[in-house]
């Protein structure tokens, strides 16, 4: 399972275990998901982290693989790309 499912699944399961012990105080449903909403953050910050730093990596990683795939591309393009596996025709002949 990716981290980023699991620290979105960790943040939902975080809010309705807020709201379900919110639920219980009387008060108007739009201030206790507003409250849920404000503590389940603020738990997720620590209670999440490591799940939320393995996301951070994982998306910079994909951020590092695209870029270099577009840095590929682009001179590829250009023609500064040799051909390296000698397939199709040379470009310079």
């Amino acid at each position: 399972m990716s981290a980023a499912v699991k620290y979105t699944l960790g943040r939902i399961g975080l809010f309705v275990a807020v709201l379900a012990a919110l639920w219980l105080v009387d008060m108007n449903v739009f201030l206790k998901l507003m409250l849920a909403l404000a503590f389940s953050a603020a738990l997720s910050f620590f209670l999440l982290r490591g799940w939320r730093d393995e996301m951070a990596g994982e998306m910079a990683d994909a951020a590092e693989r695209r870029r270099t795939e577009k840095e590929r591309l682009r001179s590829a393009l250009a023609g500064e790309d040799e051909n390296p596996a000698g397939d199709g025709p040379d470009p310079k002949r």
